[in-house]
């Protein structure tokens, strides 16, 4: 048979840390006989406390605002320890105490689960990851800052009605210094970290349940942006007269032929170039983003570049296959090569690896669930997307035959017209 829990509450005031004669109140909860005190965070004069009636004297307003506040404690504790003892959990004064004050785990915030992911992650997350997951936390404040007038909210508040709402609030808002408002599948991105966070939460059973269950991304279909197999060959043959374009120009192309991303780029070193399965140089490395293996064969142009570097004084200093340069700076010089070229598109290390996907491997017959091995995708559907850019030049490459067809027809025609 279960022992019965024995509980009991009384309000109690601390005279010795009296000030100005005004001593803090505090209750008291027993359980089976261990007690636990709470601060309410109120003063008292000490005349008009009751030591033995627990409450204050009199029929003043000030002791009839007190004890009504003091009923009204007495009820809350009372409703936790019943709550307790309705889903039949150990009961303690501390827990009790912590329901109460809402420290229990009943009453994480939005805050908590931002601070406990990223404390959970900023050491096993790529450096890139981290950042977009920082950028996301701070929209995440802005919008309870402006739509909801609050720094936090408790996790159990979280609903169906508060996704939809941030997501309408990412639509209207215009980041500073942009040029202008973010896009639908950027939001998705945010929405999606949040989502992360959330579920985490859920799995820590920091709340009953995953408000985000109903909710779908709604992503547009866009196509990568990458370089046509005369774009490519342009940049190639350029020669910069200024070291530093030429050195990102070569970078940029050895990603191109090679499919590796930027940041594990600049990782690589001789120990990386290993003979694969067929006797010749390939790249072995795990990709920073995913932590995914990557085992690349190496193309003539690949190995050009690779030698062309070898001796350079960077490289002889940090060991790598290339001299080290930092994001910000390939991006800048890679908008100058774009301009020097007379190329219209945005240069980024992104566009080379969609480049190297697209032009260099599935547009010459390399099979798509190869090309997603080389990339370092975990799921094919990653790759999907480079077919459907494929797919999109052979219907262009057909209606440039049809048109020419029109024409020799007209031309043939008109032939037979004149004659």
């Amino acid at each position: 048979m279960r022992a019965q829990n024995t509980f009991s509450t009384l309000f109690l005031v601390q005279s010795s840390r009296a000030i100005n004669n005004e001593a803090p109140l505090y209750a008291r909860i027993t359980v089976n006989g261990k007690r636990i005190d709470i601060s309410l965070k109120r003063k008292i004069p000490l005349q008009l406390w009751d030591s033995t009636k627990k409450k204050a004297r009199g029929n003043s307003r000030e002791a009839r605002q007190i004890n009504q506040y003091l009923s009204q404690v007495q009820t809350q504790l009372f409703q936790c320890y019943q709550d307790l003892k309705f889903k039949g959990e150990l009961i303690t004064a501390k827990l009790i105490k912590e329901i109460y004050l809402g420290e229990d785990e009943n009453s994480k915030t939005l805050q908590n689960i931002l601070e406990y992911h990223t404390s959970k992650t900023k050491s096993t997350f790529a450096s890139g990851t981290v950042r977009n997951f920082g950028v996301t936390e701070r929209y995440i404040k802005k919008f309870l800052n402006k739509h909801l007038n609050t720094t936090d909210v408790y996790l159990n508040k979280l609903d169906y009605k508060f996704i939809c709402d941030f997501e309408n609030f990412l639509h209207c808002y215009w980041p500073k210094g942009h040029p202008k408002a973010m896009g639908n599948n950027t939001i998705m991105k945010h929405i999606q970290r949040l989502r992360k966070m959330v579920t985490l939460a859920f799995h820590l059973e920091w709340i009953d349940k995953d408000p985000f269950v109903r909710w779908k991304p709604t992503y547009e279909k866009t196509d990568r942006p990458y370089l046509t197999e005369n774009e490519l060959s342009n940049i190639e043959s350029y020669q910069f007269s200024i070291e530093r374009l030429e050195r990102v120009k070569d970078l940029f192309v050895f990603s191109c032929y090679t499919g590796i991303a930027y940041i594990d780029l600049m990782n690589l070193t001789k120990n990386n170039i290993l003979k694969g399965i067929d006797g010749n140089d390939w790249i072995f490395t795990n990709r920073q983003k995913t932590k995914s293996s990557v085992k690349v064969p190496l193309l003539e142009k690949a190995q050009y570049l690779i030698n062309k570097y070898q001796d350079h004084p960077m490289c002889q200093i940090t060991e790598t296959l290339f001299p080290n340069i930092t994001n910000e700076k390939v991006n800048f010089y890679l908008k100058e090569i774009a301009n020097a070229v007379g190329l219209k598109k945005n240069l980024t290390f992104h566009m080379a690896r969609h480049t190297f996907a697209t032009t260099v491997t599935l547009s010459n017959g390399v099979p798509i669930e190869t090309v997603s091995k080389l990339l370092g995708h975990s799921k094919i559907a990653s790759t999907q997307i480079y077919a459907r850019v494929i797919e999109r030049k052979v219907s262009d490459d057909m209606q440039k035959l049809k048109e020419q067809l029109l024409k020799a027809k007209s031309n043939s025609d008109k032939v037979n017209d004149s004659l």
